[in-house]
């Protein structure tokens, strides 16, 4: 098995970044979902309900971000310097982020046409994982504006059996994967408690369970009419606690995972 697949998702619902290495951080991979968009009462906002999230381009630039989006001037945001914080809710998780200026407010708001905010992780900002049904729990497990773990992992084959499944196939970006695994059978990671890649190790935590945001086309910033892929992996992943599909991660070890590295299954 090998890695095939590797993304970073700088600002949380935002457009997917390829990248050919990562450096794996405590909180999953450097510069993966440390921006977020809330509303103004500080609650998270994602591509549940504002599809049109995932057509912004956010790009690591220094300490700050770089922003596209269709029809919108590009956007240099640079990284908060200063030590206020805001309250911020990342599902259950309370968490004093660092507030944006106010044009990165501006930029976001007038695209999404909606009030909006951009807040910020950095080093100072801590977010402890609230699940822990992982093998090893360790003090001190964190995680970034992800919705619950550090990393997300699915396997090619997965996706080839889903899509064998629609009468119009989707892409791998609908599941908003960190890391993608190429030569394991479909959904081999449900069996997965302790992984390495690239000499790197990770605690396999439970499986992702998946909501309409599955169902947003990141290439349309739109959701499919047919409620597909979601209506049909209901028919063959749905469990005790919903439908699954992918497996979440937490890291073990630092160091940089790269294209092509090998997988090993340790437990």
């Amino acid at each position: 098995m090998h890695l095939s697949g590797l993304f970073l998702y700088p600002m949380k619902s935002c457009a997917p970044l390829p990248v050919e290495a990562a450096r794996i951080e405590p909180r999953g991979l450097q510069h993966d979902r440390r921006w977020m968009v809330v509303d103004a009462d500080g609650r998270f906002l994602t591509g549940r309900e504002l599809p049109r999230l995932t057509l912004v381009r956010a790009m690591p630039d220094g300490d700050g971000l770089s922003l596209q989006a269709p029809g919108m001037p590009a956007l240099h945001v640079p990284a908060p310097a200063t030590d206020d914080v805001v309250p911020v809710v990342v599902w259950k998780s309370d968490v004093r982020a660092r507030p944006c200026d106010a044009a990165a407010n501006a930029w976001l708001s007038a695209f999404l046409d909606r009030l909006v905010r951009l807040v910020h992780m950095d080093a100072g900002v801590h977010r402890p994982i609230v699940h822990r049904s992982i093998v090893s729990p360790q003090a001190g497990d964190e995680v970034s504006f992800a919705d619950a773990f550090p990393l997300l992992l699915i396997t090619r084959a997965a996706l080839d059996g889903l899509n064998a499944r629609l009468a119009q196939p989707v892409s791998m970006l609908r599941f908003r994967p960190n890391l993608v695994v190429d030569d394991a059978p479909a959904h081999a990671e449900d069996g997965w408690s302790r992984i390495r890649i690239g000499g790197h190790d990770f605690d396999v935590g439970p499986p992702c369970v998946r909501c309409v945001f599955t169902t947003v086309d990141p290439a349309r910033g739109e959701r499919d009419p047919d409620g597909e892929p979601l209506r049909t992996l209901i028919t063959y992943r749905r469990g005790e606690s919903g439908v699954t599909f992918g497996r979440n991660l937490v890291p073990r070890s630092t160091g940089t995972l790269r294209l092509g590295d090998a997988v090993e299954v340790l437990a």
